[in-house]
């Protein structure tokens, strides 16, 4: 593929903020966008140079907006591959592709993949009944997480269970009676995150791994820097330099790490895509991550990622969202996605707050 020029159309599949801010990044380096979705008024389609909204199973639909574009990417994890394989089909590349989304859509899959990289996780088991969750846990300690292997998000399909204590058919239940897997408790000290980007000719780059914290399984404050030893941070990149190698992903891809006490990394789960913990990259480094993905996506080569400022993301959720800009601080930098509705849970928005020139 030959670098896109300046004018040329990038199609997004999806229509949600993180479509929204590739959209503004596109079109600082002079791409005009087209959006994807089912979604009536999408907060990207907003901010983009047109949209379409049709299912994901609209074959014709989606030949169409193929034909329309000249390059296209997704900002999320569960556009079906085969809506993907339509467009391939059609004659148009979708960058970062059908593996990086197979692999990353099934827990089991995900996980398998890691291990098999040799990037180890949590233990974890199948389970496709009722009864295979007690013979899970007895493996697995008696305590653990049972995860649904699909559409699973912000701490949504899972539940705890623990041998003794009740609950494992009401979770079971609760999960839709689908295959899931179950997790081993790890007692990890912090989760962090990786962002790397790999470009079409296989380049790759990394930011600072942020330390993230989270509410209700939901991501509230991404930290950079991470407080861990260079040692820590430099192993974590390597590792998602490599599943990145490994899936011949193009683009921006995101791994979450559990950090144990002694410094042990177990890869929790990827997204193929700009994340939410990469968000402080805008205003924090010389690249960031929604200009990288553009940069990947169309053919050109990568921009530098050195962090230049210390920063904390702060994420807007439910009526947080509502912001009166009368309580902004001096140095919050404000993005909101541009949703109608605020709903308990519901990503609305996020700050980013540098704090000073970078120290490390």
């Amino acid at each position: 593929m030959s670098p896109l020029r300046p004018g040329a159309v990038i199609g997004i599949l999806g229509g949600g903020q993180l479509g929204r801010m590739l959209a503004s990044a596109a079109a600082q380096l002079g791409f005009d966008v087209l959006i994807y979705s089912p979604e009536d008024d999408p907060p990207a389609g907003r901010l983009a140079a047109g949209a379409f909204q049709a299912d994901w199973d609209d074959a014709a639909a989606l030949s169409e907006f193929a034909e329309a574009c000249d390059v296209i990417t997704l900002e999320f994890e569960n556009v079906p591959v085969a809506s993907v394989e339509i467009i391939e089909r059609a004659g148009k590349s979708v960058l970062p592709g059908a593996k990086s989304l197979s692999v990353s859509q099934d827990r089991l899959t995900e996980k398998t993949f890691l291990n098999d990289h040799g990037i180890p996780t949590a233990p974890f088991r199948e389970i496709n009944q009722l009864d295979d969750i007690v013979l899970a846990l007895e493996a697995l300690g008696g305590y653990g997480v049972l995860k649904t292997r699909r559409d699973g998000y912000d701490g949504k399909g899972q539940a705890w269970v623990r041998l003794g204590h009740g609950g494992i058919k009401e979770a079971w239940t609760a999960l839709g009676e689908r295959p899931c897997i179950l997790e081993g408790a790890i007692a990890f000290d912090c989760e962090i995150s990786v962002l790397v980007a790999r470009s079409i000719n296989g380049a790759t780059m990394s930011w600072a791994p942020p330390r993230n914290s989270h509410e209700y399984g939901i991501l509230a404050r991404s930290t950079v820097p991470s407080g861990l030893s260079k040692t820590v941070e430099d192993e974590a990149r390597a590792k998602a330099m490599h599943l990145a190698e490994a899936l011949g992903h193009v683009g921006v891809l995101a791994l979450e790490f559990f950090v144990l006490p002694d410094g042990t990394l177990l890869a929790n789960e990827f997204a193929p895509r700009v994340h939410n913990s990469g968000h402080w990259t805008p205003e924090a480094c010389q690249t960031g991550q929604f200009e990288q993905h553009i940069r990947c996506v169309a053919g050109w080569p990568l921009g530098d990622t050195r962090r230049l400022f210390d920063a904390e993301m702060i994420n807007l959720i439910g009526d947080a969202g509502l912001v009166d800009p009368a309580t902004l601080k001096l140095n919050d930098i404000l993005t909101l996605y541009g949703k109608r509705e605020a709903r308990p849970g519901r990503k609305m928005g996020h700050i980013t707050r540098r704090l000073g020139p970078r120290k490390d």
